[in-house]
């Protein structure tokens, strides 16, 4: 198979997608303008979104039929609205705004649609947007997350990789290792998440526990930011992006190869 002529959706004429293979695979990024602590810019989840992306392509086979759609920067991020800076759709903005992308990308006769989120915050909107998405056009459409797909063995840390989850080590070297101009390490440090408190008094509310708590960034750490900042090097961003795109590249050749007509055209038989 020949490679498309391109890797991103908005760089085809109109006459091209008549021609696209029939396993082509549209990828959306959808990310997030929010508040990453004291150390790191507001573009955090951008930024990161269209690292893997970029990395992912470098790694992906040349022959791979992707197109990757224009990255959808402000995503629901509500739990940061106590800071300034942060940009914010509603979910229902954003679930209206996922749920249009996917139609045109099945009018355009595109079967299948990978979401490559990189906000732990669009999640819950994202999961309903795909199986909107499925439901609505009949397209195979699946919620990917970067930082949920693991991490190297050696960079595994039980208490970062529990409470880390925002602006610690391992976002903070990703920025260090794509943006080390807009991290302002003299303001990285240890940030504690009261979360670790509250799983020890009450371990049932934990997210793992099937009943988390809903909570906004300020609850976890006044700084907005929770791990430990100050660990962060531009080497292990390396490791992480490197990770991540051999992940994200393994997820876009199988969602190719998957038999998604088949799979999507079993419906329900009238006797159960």
């Amino acid at each position: 198979m020949a490679p498309l002529p391109t890797r991103y959706w908005q760089d085809l004429p109109w006459p091209a997608f008549k021609t696209l293979p029939a396993n082509t695979v549209a990828v959306l990024p959808v990310a997030s303008i929010e508040q990453h602590g004291p150390h790191l810019p507001v573009s955090v989840d951008t930024t990161i979104n269209q690292g893997v992306i970029a990395r992912t392509l470098k790694v992906a086979a040349a022959d791979l039929p992707v197109l990757v759609l224009p990255t959808q920067c402000v995503g629901c991020s509500v739990e940061h609205l106590r800071f300034p800076g942060t940009v914010t759709t509603s979910p229902e903005t954003l679930l209206s705004l996922v749920t249009d992308i996917g139609a045109s990308v099945a009018r355009a006769g595109v079967k299948r649609l990978v979401i490559v989120n990189s906000h732990g915050g669009n999640v819950s909107v994202l999961d309903i947007a795909a199986r909107r998405i499925r439901i609505q056009h009949g397209i195979l459409a699946i919620n990917a997350m970067w930082a949920r797909m693991g991490k190297p063995e050696a960079l595994r840390d039980p208490v970062e990789g529990r409470y880390g989850i925002h602006a610690g080590r391992d976002e903070t070297s990703v920025m260090l290792a794509l943006t080390p101009h807009l991290v302002h390490m003299d303001n990285a440090r240890n940030f504690v998440s009261r979360w670790q408190g509250v799983a020890n008094s009450a371990p049932n509310m934990a997210p793992d526990a099937g009943a988390p708590l809903a909570w906004q960034a300020q609850d976890l750490n006044p700084a907005g930011a929770v791990g430990d900042a100050s660990l962060a090097t531009a080497e292990i961003g390396e490791q992480l992006l490197d990770f991540a795109a051999e992940k994200m590249a393994t997820l876009w050749a199988q969602v190719a190869a998957f038999d998604a007509e088949g799979f999507l055209a079993n419906e329900p038989s009238a006797h159960g």
